[in-house]
């Protein structure tokens, strides 16, 4: 038998510092030595070591590292990274304890005097080509991927948006291949590294002349064949530095190896030389970790372990005190101005950001201005696109937009710079508009999500009211109110900027009160792998938008005017007579005063009550004018809210309407969307069906959509341990046919209906008088089924139990990826308030769960597809627990596979559950056709 292939794994050490560096907050260790990098890496190359081990089996492994800051490529040209600012003063003294940590682990640390981390990693994959090995790189750097080669077994992995990078992925992503890319690098440069490559030679055009000459020499060979006179003329004049650039993005691959590959070879983690060095530095929480003691990747956690960790405190911290000195704050309309505030920002290592507009629909908005903090009171205000507020005021004067945002550009996607914001999704819509893509960032409304769902409000003047006492800049004294309001572009530029500034000063504030509390309550581990990933992932999804058959509409908002006039007409003969059928208030007097129906509740105001649980009962007793009143609440609902008002949210310049979702708007950590609310369309009846008719595809494309099958069950047989349900999901039978037979003894339509019931309502913890109500039998006998259901799957009464227990003591409940959601009526004296916690507390983990998944699932989902070859499939809507695509005909299949792996392999590696993922994945023309 032949041995296996070693493998051999490359960590490109600088990418784990900056990142590890921006992630954690500015920590110590035990001898006040700034320490918050050091703990970030050590936690990442675990978790890699340990992950990698357990799945991919690495046979060899090395962190690389630069030596220092000059490379044979200064002598070449002494400009090379000269614009590069120093790491920050507090990293400094880290990067010796980064390299004490990773030796800690047993892993060689290699760098080399006068060679760059990219030419050691290249230097040892032509060596393992050589020896016959595989080889990964661990990393995302754009140099590196010159090196993959398929045939090989070379290729690369991106930690960050865990994917692998083969030859389809680089050939997506540049055009060509690998061995072509320095030459496409060459031609359009790099301001990073201040490589010069061509002017006006950007990335789409440098893979044009690469596509079209073969390479680099061939372009400049052929100069006289190009059309276009200012490309020509470039690069005729800048032929020298082109070549020069070839030679500074070429890789050292033939330098001796600084050790042997034999001693690289990975032997797993001794714990004796970790636990000392984690005993040093006092990172107490790591040192759980050796010995033995079970991480946040085994299979079967519990909800109570899960939620039992690092519990935190019920109650949010007493407010900081604060100085805001807007006089300090500075308007940018001067380049050279401009230049300082990006040098600084970029000395700094951070920077918070927001956009001002001339609406709120970020999909057809204008830029007004953009501002920037970099330290408390320390912030600006850029405007590039502010007019005059009629026809006698003077445009003011400021810096051109295009020039603004070509300056921003690399600033905002540079790696080494952490950029902060609150809703960022929304500025990183504005700004992916201009073509930047920012990253990597940190979103302090995402933060407090993630700290204080169920607890507080997530805006930024509530924040800051909340956690400093300040009262922000109100936008209506800014702009007005009423029929008076201006747009922001119209504002006065002093008092514009003392409102943009402060949101950026206010939200670089929050984010220093936030960041230390991620790692300190348990939180970073959901924000980091579920909500964070999940703003850029969103705003290309709001970007995209959808089709929707305008005509359609029209035709069926006029169906819809028509049943809703017969249903009139109905009401009004079972009422006897006509009223105004929208007004609780006579709907009431008709109900229990005309028709004389018994069991009425009057509020405080003196009315009955008319909402649809009342209406709902009696329906239930046979009241034919309840039944038709909700039938007509629904339709008139439906009409208003989606055949009318859709019509109107087309975007007339892309013709599809663009959805707003949001990230905090559900306590569990469901996405909600609005503008229009997709959330909302009936599922399971004809009048929905009839709405999701209107939804199409592009011609040319089909929709695809993507649906978790009884994922909530699913959960809860996870998280409940519950044997019986785990076999029947593992063996893929008719889960409510196994409970009906559990529950009745028998199983047919009616008792595998009641069985449905029965699974979904015990886990949104249901009384017997609610399930008494659903089912339409007595309340005896519905807590009979609930105790039959217990005593048959003890497993969920234990769930239920433990649950409830854990949140009486600390107020929030967790999902299985550390999703707090807090209760603070769980603890209320008002027994319906504290019923109504309960119920929602009960449901609060499996539901998070279920909403971290397919953010999960949607996080990957670009990558997987692009390196699928299908780059081309466009992810639109996330619904529930469904996810909506656009697929070219004829890539249905193929896009089918990628999404259903994706989405039933969400929960790894993190966790792995005992039951599989189904998926349901259907197409067609429209979305009705899809679902």
């Amino acid at each position: 038998m032949a041995e296996p292939q070693n493998h051999l794994y490359l960590v490109d050490g600088s990418s784990y510092i900056f990142r590890a560096y921006h992630r954690l907050p500015p920590l110590t260790n035990r001898h006040g030595t700034p320490a918050g990098a050091v703990y970030g890496y050590t936690a990442m190359l675990w978790k890699l070591a340990d992950g990698l081990n357990k799945a991919d089996g690495p046979t060899h492994m090395a962190v690389i590292l630069d030596a220092s800051s000059k490379s044979h490529r200064n002598a070449m040209y002494d400009q090379y990274k000269a614009n590069r600012p120093p790491p920050p003063d507090d990293l400094v003294p880290q990067f010796p304890l980064i390299r004490t940590a990773t030796r800690a682990f047993s892993i060689p640390c290699i760098e080399e005097e006068g060679l760059e981390a990219d030419d050691i990693i290249a230097c040892y994959v032509m060596a393992a080509k050589r020896a016959g090995w595989k080889a990964t790189i661990v990393s995302s750097d754009k140099d590196l991927m010159q090196l993959v080669d398929d045939e090989a077994g070379i290729d690369m992995l991106d930690t960050m948006n865990d994917r692998r990078i083969d030859r389809a992925y680089v050939e997506g992503k540049f055009g060509v291949g690998p061995e072509k890319v320095g030459d496409v690098l060459a031609l359009m440069g790099d301001s990073v590294d201040n490589v010069p490559g061509v002017p006006g030679v950007g990335p789409k055009t440098a893979t044009q002349l690469i596509q079209q000459y073969g390479d680099l020499d061939k372009v400049l060979a052929s100069v006289g064949e190009i059309s276009k006179p200012k490309l020509k003329q470039n690069l005729t004049e800048h032929a020298d530095n082109a070549r020069l650039s070839r030679e500074l993005v070429r890789l050292v691959c033939d330098a001796p190896l600084p050790e042997p590959l034999e001693d690289l070879a990975l032997k797993g983690i001794p714990p004796e030389p970790l636990r000392e060095f984690l005993e040093d530095q006092g990172f107490k929480s790591l040192l759980n970790r050796v010995g033995g003691s079970r991480g946040a990747s085994s299979g079967g956690n519990s909800p109570v372990d899960v939620m039992a960790s690092r519990p935190a405190p019920s109650t949010p911290a007493e407010p900081e005190k604060i100085t805001v000195d807007r006089t300090q704050y500075e308007t940018v309309t001067s380049e050279e101005a401009l230049d300082r505030w990006i040098a600084e920002a970029r000395a700094r290592g951070l920077v918070a950001i927001d956009t001002e507009t001339d609406c709120i629909d970020c999909i057809i908005a204008n830029l007004a201005g953009i501002s920037l903090a970099t330290e408390p009171n320390r912030a600006c205000y850029i405007p590039v696109g502010h007019i005059g507020q009629d026809m006698l005021t003077e445009t003011p004067v400021q810096l051109a937009k295009d020039l603004v945002l070509a300056k921003l550009k690399p600033l905002l996607e540079d790696p080494a710079v952490l950029k902060i914001a609150h809703n960022l999704k929304y500025d990183w819509v504005m700004l992916a508009k201009a073509g930047i893509a920012v990253a990597p960032y940190d979103d302090t409304l995402v933060m407090s999500f993630d700290l204080d769902a169920g607890r507080s409000n997530h805006g930024l003047d509530d924040l800051a009211k909340q956690h400093f006492d300040h009262e922000c800049i109100a936008f209506k004294s800014v702009c007005g109110t009423g029929a008076k309001q201006i747009s922001f572009d119209k504002v006065p530029l002093d008092a514009a900027t003392e409102y943009a500034a402060e949101d950026a000063d206010i939200c670089l504030r929050l984010w220093q009160r936030l960041k230390p509390r991620l790692a300190a309550e348990g939180g970073n581990r959901v924000y980091e792998m579920v909500d964070r990933p999940l703003v850029a992932s969103i705003g290309k999804m709001e970007r995209r938008g959808i089709k929707v058959d305008r005509d359609y509409l029209a035709q069926l908002s006029g169906t819809f005017a028509t049943e809703i006039a017969a249903l009139e007409e109905k009401v009004f003969e079972a009422a006897g007579g006509p009223f105004t059928i929208g007004s609780p208030a006579q709907l009431g007097h008709v109900l229990y005063e005309r028709l004389g129906l018994k069991g009425g509740r009057k509020g405080k105001s003196g009315q009955y009550s008319t909402d649809v649980t009342e209406l709902e009962r009696l329906a239930g007793e046979g009241v034919d004018a309840a039944r038709l009143v909700l039938d007509w609440r629904q339709l008139s609902k439906l009409k208003s809210t989606y055949t009318d008002a859709l019509q109107a949210q087309i975007n007339p310049d892309t013709g599809r309407v663009h959805t707003s979702f949001s990230l905090s708007g559900a306590q569990t950590g469901r996405l909600s969307s609005t503008e229009p609310n997709l959330q909302n369309i009936p599922i399971r009846t004809e009048i929905g069906r009839k709405i999701r008719d209107a939804f199409v595809a592009e011609p040319g494309h089909v929709l695809l959509s993507a649906d978790y099958s009884q994922i909530e069950l699913r959960l809860a047989a996870h998280m409940a341990d519950v044997p019986q349900l785990k076999e029947a999901f593992r063996a893929g039978e008719d889960i409510h046919a196994m409970t009906a037979e559990e529950l009745f003894g028998t199983v047919d339509r009616d008792t595998r209906g009641k069985a449905k019931t029965v699974n979904f309502a015990i886990l949104y913890g249901i009384s017997s008088w609610g399930l008494a109500g659903r089912l339409g039998i007595p309340r005896e006998e519905g807590k009979a089924i609930i105790d039959r259901y217990f005593s048959r799957f003890p497993g969920i009464r234990t769930y239920i139990d433990d649950t409830l227990a854990f949140v009486r003591e600390h107020g929030f409940t967790r999902t299985l990826f550390g999703r707090k959601t807090h209760f603070p009526n769980i603890r209320a004296s008002n027994p319906n308030f504290r019923a109504s916690a309960e119920r929602a507390a009960i449901n609060a983990p499996i539901q998070g769960t279920s909403a971290d998944l397919i953010k999960r699932a949607m996080n990957r989902m670009d990558g997987a597809l692009a390196e699928a070859g299908l780059g081309d499939v466009r992810m639109l809507l996330q619904v529930h627990d469904e996810l909506l695509f656009e697929v070219p005909q004829g890539q249905e299949d193929a896009a089918a596979k990628v999404v259903r792996s994706v989405m039933a392999a969400a929960a790894e590696p993190a966790l792995t559950l005992d039951v599989p993922l189904d998926v349901e994945v259907g197409w067609g023309a429209h979305w009705g056709a899809a679902h």
